[in-house]
């Protein structure tokens, strides 16, 4: 066990601790891992989808979008060959709705460059644009079980804190030096289970705001084990603060979310009225002085990524709908 009165923050793992830790928290995964549905399965385009949809998504929100996802577009060919409207239609409501344009995209590149089978090399999954380091491993790793590592929020958080102390929880990793960190602890052959109770442990338990280090399987030999607790309960109160005096109602993310969410009500073949769009949002934002030309100008950049279709009238006029 490393003293935590004296270990020092740095960036290379000690090697004492590391054969426990893996002991650990696999044991620890064993009995207490989430049963979610994309665990079940080793299917990568299954997977690619739990991916994207979880990229900034809590995973109560993704469940029921993620079942009614595979159901209506169960392979890539499906997906790739469906109208991007009805793809942001099943989307909406789920949020950062460009990511089912991306993800339609990259469905096609399959099918157009690998025959419909998402590759299992790293190398040639981030080589589609829409693909980076992070999906990638966890599609090598999650689909094709190869001992790859990869790290997103929740593991960067684990591995800071456990490895390297204090210092580094609090002030991240350099990502090359995360990533050379998260390679280095790999257990070989039980690379699929290890990330899955890293991303478990920082979701439920090495949290954020308030880790629970009297319980975390890992504390006996954590570095950053019952010494960081009241650091990130201010920094939680602070968060808390400035939610409350930015809150995320009436913002452009809001407009964003909103705007594609009304468009999805319409059947394939509607459209509507720029002016009407853009009065009606206005309306369900609650907020009188709300701006019609932020909305507006909204509804161009989101024509500008994809996610809606604008269509010119004879008479200038410009209606709004989903693209085809």
């Amino acid at each position: 066990m490393i003293s935590p009165d004296t270990a020092q923050p740095d960036e290379e793992a000690p090697e004492q601790g590391v054969a426990a830790a893996h002991a650990a928290l696999l044991s620890w995964y064993a009995e207490h891992g989430r049963d979610l549905p994309w665990r079940h399965t080793r299917d990568a385009y299954a997977i690619l989808v739990a991916e994207m949809m979880l990229q900034q998504t809590g995973v109560e929100r993704v469940l029921p979008k993620y079942d009614a996802w595979l159901k209506r577009f169960p392979t890539l060919q499906a997906l790739a060959d469906a109208p991007t409207a009805e793809a942001i239609r099943l989307w909406s409501g789920l949020g950062y709705n460009s990511r089912a344009v991306r993800l339609q995209s990259i469905a096609r590149d399959v099918v157009a460059r690998y025959d419909g089978r998402l590759p299992a090399s790293v190398d040639a999954l981030m080589s589609l644009k829409g693909i980076g380091h992070y999906t990638a491993g966890a599609i090598a790793c999650f689909a094709y079980e190869q001992d790859v590592a990869f790290v997103d929020t929740n593991v960067r958080r684990v591995l800071s804190r456990a490895f390297v102390g204090p210092g580094g929880a609090a002030g991240p990793l350099r990502e090359k030096a995360v990533r050379e960190l998260a390679e280095r602890v790999l257990p070989r052959g039980r690379s699929w289970a290890w990330h899955q109770a890293l991303m478990d442990l920082g979701a439920t338990i090495c949290t954020d705001a308030r880790p629970a280090c009297l319980i975390c399987p890992l504390h006996a030999t954590c570095r950053s084990a019952f010494r960081i607790s009241h650091v990130a309960r201010e920094a939680g109160a602070a968060y808390t603060v400035r939610a409350k005096e930015s809150p995320w109602h009436g913002s452009t993310r809001y407009y964003r979310g909103r705007i594609v969410a009304l468009l999805a009500g319409l059947t394939p073949d509607q459209r509507i009225a720029l002016d009407d769009l853009v009065g009606r949002i206005i309306a369900e934002g609650g907020k009188a002085d709300g701006d019609p030309a932020l909305v507006a100008d909204l509804v161009t950049r989101l024509a500008a990524e994809g996610l809606v279709a604008l269509h010119r009238r004879p008479d200038g006029q410009v209606d709004v709908s989903l693209p085809l």
